[in-house]
């Protein structure tokens, strides 16, 4: 990769989509052949750089990354991986407390060669269990386990799984401190190159605020949260744009435990009139404001619809979304000090 100066001096503040743009007509593949900035950019720590359009790049050119929480056994995993890359996911989530990470590894190595893929054609994010936050060993045995166990020799993505460390109250102070000792170690790490990207993922504006002020040196690219119509994180998301932090949703059709969200009658009135299931309605609302997704199926049509996303949600049908009352599903990290 190398970076040129460009004539073009206002591209050195584009935003995260326009970083994508760039990408998307610099980029072959999904991989870099040249890319051409401002200078101004181009003084900009290379690492930093990298990791940006890294994850810009490869969460941007496919329509989100296939999601693996809950799902388990060999067997499963093996087919899902494999309809997963028959219909084009090339990016992959997974973390320690999900338990699947060995079964990844072991599916991967079989089929990347069944569909003439390489590592470098796929993008593996994987998490950082709160057990660990803040105990700079247990991050880096972790690390090296999840490297070991999905069979690769770096990370493309890696999470802060949660901002709170397991082992004490949420509201205790020690987790901001232990929060900046993770982060520390973190990029330790991906000095090392194992890990090309780090993040974070259920972390408030506050949270984020207190990692920005001392990031050593690589700032987050990705912010991974609950995000969907009930529950739009609207003053995060500005934040995150402003900062060039990504966001990724997760429980973007909501939960399995809670079904309202699929199940709203103004979700499935526009799906009606489009003609896709809610499903597909509520995966493009987030793709469409170029917020990140991470469906996760089981069933060979689900994992098919997940990917097919070509249709618009025009302007009065998202505005109607965008409007729905507010619902938290999942667990709040607004309690975590």
């Amino acid at each position: 990769m190398f970076i040129e100066e460009a004539p073009n001096e206002r591209l050195a503040h584009t935003s995260t989509y326009n970083m994508y743009l760039l990408c998307m007509n610099n980029f072959s593949d999904g991989f870099v052949t040249s890319l051409r900035f401002p200078c101004s950019v181009a003084k900009l720590c290379q690492s930093a750089l990298y990791q940006a359009i890294h994850v810009v790049c490869s969460l941007y050119l496919k329509p989100g990354a296939f999601g693996t929480y809950k799902i388990h056994g060999k067997e499963t995993i093996y087919k899902v991986i494999d309809e997963s890359l028959k219909v084009g996911f090339r990016s992959i989530d997974t973390a320690a407390v999900y338990r699947n990470e060995e079964d990844i590894g072991d599916a991967l190595k079989e089929l990347l060669p069944k569909y003439n893929l390489r590592r470098e054609n796929i993008f593996i994010t994987t998490k950082l269990a709160p057990t660990e936050n803040g105990d700079p060993e247990g991050i880096q045995r972790s690390v090296l386990k999840s490297l070991k166990l999905l069979g690769l020799s770096y990370i493309d993505l890696y999470l802060i799984h949660w901002p709170g460390a397991a082992r004490i109250p949420e509201s205790s102070q020690q987790n901001k401190d232990l929060r900046a000792c993770t982060w520390e170690k973190l990029v330790e790490l991906h000095n090392q190159g194992l890990i090309r990207s780090i993040g974070v993922s259920n972390y408030t504006i506050d949270h984020l605020k207190q990692l920005l002020n001392n990031y050593y040196g690589v700032k987050p690219t990705v912010n991974q949260v609950e995000c969907h119509p009930h529950y739009r994180q609207e003053e995060l998301i500005k934040f995150c744009n402003a900062e060039g932090i990504h966001i990724q949703a997760y429980s973007s059709l909501g939960t399995s435990i809670n079904t309202n969200l699929l199940k709203d009658p103004v979700v499935n009135n526009i799906a009606s009139e489009i003609n896709v299931s809610p499903a597909r309605l509520l995966l493009k609302w987030a793709l469409q404001q170029g917020i990140g997704i991470i469906p996760k199926a089981v069933k060979k049509e689900h994992i098919q619809d997940n990917i097919n996303l070509n249709f618009i949600i025009d302007a009065k049908q998202m505005k109607i979304l965008s409007s729905l009352p507010q619902i938290k599903y999942a667990w709040d990290p607004k309690n975590v000090y």
